[in-house]
């Protein structure tokens, strides 16, 4: 049996919800062990105790509805996030297909935020600069990639977004709705590529709406909902369960 790459160990994620002080400081200070319980009570409970592991090469999916805690989930597999409680471990480098285009600049070309992108998502400018004919390529924004972002259509971002994240040689790879996003021939050239990661055997953990997405590319599949885990199994039963309403 292949270790596991990504392991949850009874884990919670709580977000404080922001409050204004209404009254004032002194008001808060004055009512303090009042004031202390109502923010206790304005938190949000995104995951409880939740667990469950990910073996090296395996696919994983993510399913539930919107606000379920799907994306938190990523995030605390990608470190931007923290468990209020539990334990989360990866071993491997993470690379995120979350927003696509999210850290590209308004000002720069096409060129050039793809090697800021490349850098921000951990690669150095000679590696960057090594792969950056077969992401244009990839891409297929002919001419535009010259261009000012800010002149792109937000499938043109989703283009160059995925075809910088989609070169980044990863262990663990996240993807979270990409295949949404685009044309239908894009579509496919993400389908395609994420399939070209799967059977390298890059451990991968998917979030999708389409169940018919998620059955071709997912090995196993775990069902968030009310904060845990419903149900977890092959796709092909836990998708069944989730579609016929549990």
């Amino acid at each position: 049996m292949k270790p596991s790459i990504i392991t949850f160990r009874n884990v919670t994620k709580n977000y404080t919800l922001s409050r204004e002080l209404g009254g004032g400081l002194k008001n808060f200070l004055f009512r303090l062990p009042r004031s202390v319980k109502e923010i206790r009570a304005s938190g949000y409970c995104a995951l409880k105790d939740v667990s469950f592991e990910v073996r090296s090469g395996e696919t994983l999916g993510i399913i539930g509805r919107n606000g379920a805690g799907k994306s938190t989930l990523l995030g605390l597999v990608a470190g931007v996030l923290h468990p209020s409680a539990g334990e989360v471990e990866v071993n491997g480098k993470v690379t995120p297909l979350l927003e696509l285009g999210g850290g590209f600049h308004p000002d720069l070309t096409g060129m050039d935020n793809i090697m800021l992108n490349g850098v921000l998502l951990g690669l150095n400018r000679k590696d960057v600069a090594r792969k950056m004919e077969e992401i244009i390529k990839f891409a297929g924004l002919g001419d535009y990639i010259g261009q000012p972002i800010r002149t792109y259509s937000g499938g043109m971002l989703a283009r160059l977004g995925f075809s910088v994240a989609a070169h980044l040689d990863p262990e663990i790879l996240l993807v979270d709705e990409v295949l949404a996003v685009g044309d239908a021939d894009f579509r496919k050239k993400c389908l395609d590529k994420i399939m070209g990661f799967k059977r390298a055997g890059v451990t991968i953990v998917f979030i999708s709406h389409s169940m018919e997405d998620v059955i071709r590319i997912c090995d196993r599949v775990i069902w968030i909902e009310e904060r845990g885990v419903k149900m977890a199994g092959d796709a092909a039963s836990v998708t069944g369960a989730y579609l016929g309403g549990g």
